[in-house]
């Protein structure tokens, strides 16, 4: 018994706190003007789910929802008409519907001025949809059809940090800096699996994480990343980068904590730069490694006690190559804060 009553005492305590925010007169309201092709919780009363119910079509939301879940339906539009009175919505997830660019009604977006989140993954979107809110922080538009994005779609949005457009259409001459203008506090930016052929122009120097997996990547200017100078996590995997398109110090930089290029067709071992704790070589054409080529401080200088000066990093994937184990000892010496080795 004393279990129970410790529960019903945790629930009573609970319930007030998730509504705390929400006048007892709108909750009311909110849960009478529930779709009845939705699930409105009362103990979560600013939440609609409308997921997975084989919509055709979005039902019209009550006028105090914060987050609405659409997800794994058959909807083909997105309409301004259904979502007139939703006027709060900060998060909306659209994911793996069938939403076309042309669906996507003008203003629609826009009009919604307190959104944060919007997830439009796995659709048949063929572009960005604009105009977006500013009020926006997240955008997930991943698995569409996006081969365009409108010159200027991003101006405005100076508190977005998170781009995903990853397994796309896009090319080399669709992101560039006048598409990518307006990007002034972006954090991770994911252009994975699309059709680039070179590294994309206008990143903005905020840009911490940046994912370029599967694409046809062949080389990497000589200054790129002076751009770039907080990038800390670069993913360039299942790439065609070889050593003669990777020049020697392109990867010089502080900021750097993780740098993945397995599946490429490196021959050799490119700079490490100090700071870098996490590399990925897996699965490429090199045959050697040596300290006395990699390593970048003079391996004499990294022996000892362990300061600022040794090089930091701890994990090395090797394995998918010509390498021969063991591992030459100058190499062990230099990288002496290494917990792994994969070969």
């Amino acid at each position: 018994m004393a279990p129970l009553l410790s529960l019903l005492c945790i629930l009573l305590l609970v319930e007030p706190v998730l509504n705390q925010d929400m006048p007892y007169e709108e909750e009311l309201a909110q849960l009478h003007a529930c779709p009845k092709e939705c699930r409105c919780p009362p103990h979560f009363a600013r939440a609609v789910y409308c997921d997975n119910k084989g919509l055709t079509s979005i039902p019209n939301i009550p006028p105090y929802t914060w987050y609405l879940y659409l997800q794994n339906n058959l909807i083909e539009a997105l309409s301004a008409d259904a979502l007139k009175n939703a006027t709060q919505l900060r998060w909306i997830n659209l994911n793996r519907n069938k939403i076309t660019s042309n669906g996507v009604e003008e203003g629609v977006l826009n009009g919604m001025s307190q959104l944060v989140h919007l997830y439009m993954d796995d659709n048949l979107l063929s572009s960005v949809p604009s105009p977006l809110p500013p009020s926006l922080e997240q955008l997930s538009l991943s698995r569409n059809r996006i081969s365009k994005i409108p010159a200027g779609v991003f101006i405005g949005l100076d508190k977005l940090n998170l781009l995903d457009l990853q397994g796309n259409k896009l090319m080399d001459d669709a992101v560039t800096e006048v598409s990518l203008k307006g990007l002034n506090n972006l954090v991770q930016i994911n252009l994975a699996k699309n059709q680039l052929s070179s590294m994309p122009l206008g990143l903005p120097p905020t840009t911490t994480q940046l994912f370029l997996d599967g694409n046809n990547i062949e080389k990497i200017p000589v200054d790129y990343f002076k751009g770039l100078p907080k990038v800390a996590f670069l993913r360039l995997n299942h790439n065609k980068l070889g050593s003669s398109g990777v020049p020697k110090d392109v990867f010089n930089v502080s900021s750097i904590l993780d740098l993945q290029l397995s599946h490429n067709q490196l021959t050799e071992v490119p700079f490490i730069p100090s700071g870098l704790e996490h590399l990925h070589l897996d699965h490429n054409n090199i045959k050697s490694v040596s300290g006395s080529s990699v390593c970048p401080v003079a391996v004499d200088a990294a022996e000892g006690t362990v300061n600022d000066s040794v090089p930091r990093l701890r994990y090395l994937r090797l394995d998918g190559n010509d390498i021969k184990p063991p591992i030459p000892r100058d190499v062990i010496l230099c990288f002496r804060l290494l917990r792994s080795i994969v070969i």
